[in-house]
């Protein structure tokens, strides 16, 4: 046998019938080569050969060049098929074995093949060698290789799915987002709002005040205020349209008025918006029989003095109770029929605060008032600016039909018409949130003119506008 070989050719040694062949291929011609070998060594080669369950070939790595060559045409020759069956790697090779191989050339690897020198091909040689120097890890793909990639569809079904999800959470996620937003905004208004109304009381500020403009213009030196609008402009300072309760009709804001519009038809007190400087939104009602207790540092100071709606997202939508809109001592918003009779919403009856002269003189144009009275206690002027107007205190002939309904025998009377020997229907006036037994009420005469209901007759006079002795009923728009 040479002892020079060339290290630039592939060569495989094999023993059959104990010789010892080396065939190579150099220089575009095979040569052979013989070596005897002796008889214990081909019977120890043939032993070891026995336990492996195989021939054993030896192979040598060929340059580094071509070995890279091999390497750029993998993915034509794994889609072509050729080769797979002779030269796959076993489970024993590893990524480090083919390292090796191309760091260390004179190093010899075992490719546990059995083939005659007849079975190898040049091109088989080459196709185990660029398969041997490639990772497990990228054949593991069941002959696609690096050439692997996703297709259309299943890019297509990948977003469709993606889009999916995001239908599906999105909506949710928005709105947790902003039911956590309002509900921190409120609990930071009604925290303020309750520090300043019991700063004012312990000032002794929060009682005693006639109206809700009084009280709200003393509210602005403990709590920033930078827009007030009175119940002639509600809607240049709040919402136009509130959702009281989900799937009913909106309210129409503008009508918001009295106190009786937010639950508290007892108070008969105006309502007036502001717009508070944290961009917050409300309508208030104040109580004139407020309290105080300057000693007290848990008073109630916020639900004693006022009813107040308030919307945390200013303007914007969705103007919901319960969502961006909350409450203080707000039991309901839009009509309170106390009172519902002859097609008209009627405040529940009360007696009203007196205006002074002076004050009706500052109200009078507002109110539809011609003239005041001299004296400094009209009622009627007070009904009048509990009902924020003259035309929301009931007709001399709605007085009269209120007398159809609760005498016996629904008696027709005129407008301005005195009827004797009537026989008054027990519980009929208090089915309709009138007082029991007799009871007056003013009407929307200037003069004074109001109608009292007695036992058994029923009168229509004028009166002098002092007299403390009648109610009043707002019809509510």
């Amino acid at each position: 046998m040479r002892k020079s070989l060339d290290t630039s050719v592939l060569g495989v040694f094999a023993i059959t019938e104990g010789r010892l062949v080396w065939q190579a291929k150099s220089g575009g011609q095979v040569r052979s080569y013989t070596s005897n070998v002796s008889e214990v060594s081909r019977v120890s080669e043939a032993s070891k050969m026995s336990k492996q369950g195989e021939q054993q070939s030896l192979e040598f790595p060929r340059p580094l060049r071509e070995r890279t060559n091999l390497l750029a045409n993998e993915c034509e020759l794994r889609n072509s098929g050729e080769g797979s069956d002779k030269s796959a790697l076993t489970h024993g090779e590893t990524a480090k074995d083919a390292n090796d191989s191309l760091r260390h050339p004179e190093l010899v690897s075992g490719s546990h093949h059995a083939a005659s020198l007849e079975d190898v091909t040049p091109h088989q040689v080459r196709t185990k060698l660029a398969r041997r120097s490639l990772s497990p890890t990228i054949l593991s793909r069941k002959g696609r290789g690096t050439c692997a990639a996703f297709t259309l569809a299943e890019v297509l079904i990948t977003l469709a799915i993606i889009g999916v999800v995001a239908v599906l959470t999105i909506p949710g996620l928005i709105k947790n987002h902003n039911e956590k937003a309002w509900s921190t905004a409120q609990d930071v208004f009604t925290k303020r709002l309750e520090v300043a109304t019991r700063q004012m009381n312990t000032e002794e500020k929060l009682a005693g005040y006639a109206n809700t403009m009084d009280f709200v213009n003393e509210l602005k030196k403990y709590i920033k205020i930078t827009r007030v609008c009175d119940n002639s402009e509600i809607t240049k300072c709040f919402n136009k349209q509130v959702i009281w309760n989900e799937g009913d009709e909106p309210i129409d804001m503008s009508q918001i008025k009295t106190s009786a519009s937010l639950g508290q038809s007892d108070w008969n007190t105006d309502t007036v918006a502001v717009q508070f400087a944290n961009g917050v939104n409300a309508i208030i009602a104040y109580n004139p029989n407020a309290t105080q207790d300057p000693y007290n540092n848990q008073f109630a100071a916020t639900s004693a003095s006022m009813a107040i709606l308030y919307d945390v997202s200013g303007n914007k939508s969705p103007n919901t109770f319960g969502k961006d809109i909350s409450q203080v001592n707000v039991s309901k918003v839009g009509k309170n029929c106390t009172v519902e009779f002859v097609g008209n919403c009627f405040s529940a009856p009360f007696i009203p605060t007196p205006l002074t002269n002076s004050e009706c003189e500052n109200l009078k144009e507002s109110l539809g008032i011609e003239k005041c009275s001299s004296n400094n206690s009209d009622y009627w002027g007070g009904a009048v600016k509990a009902c924020n107007g003259i035309n929301n205190l009931p007709t001399m002939e709605t007085l009269s039909q209120i007398a159809t309904i609760i005498y016996e025998g629904n008696p027709i009377i005129d407008s301005y018409e005195n009827r004797e020997n009537l026989v008054y229907i027990a519980g009929s006036a208090s089915s309709i949130g009138l007082p029991e037994p007799t009871f007056a009420l003013w009407s929307n005469e200037e003069s004074g003119y109001y109608r009292r209901f007695l036992a058994n007759y029923t009168e229509a006079t004028p009166v002098w506008r002092g007299y403390s002795g009648v109610r009043a009923m707002c019809i509510i728009k």
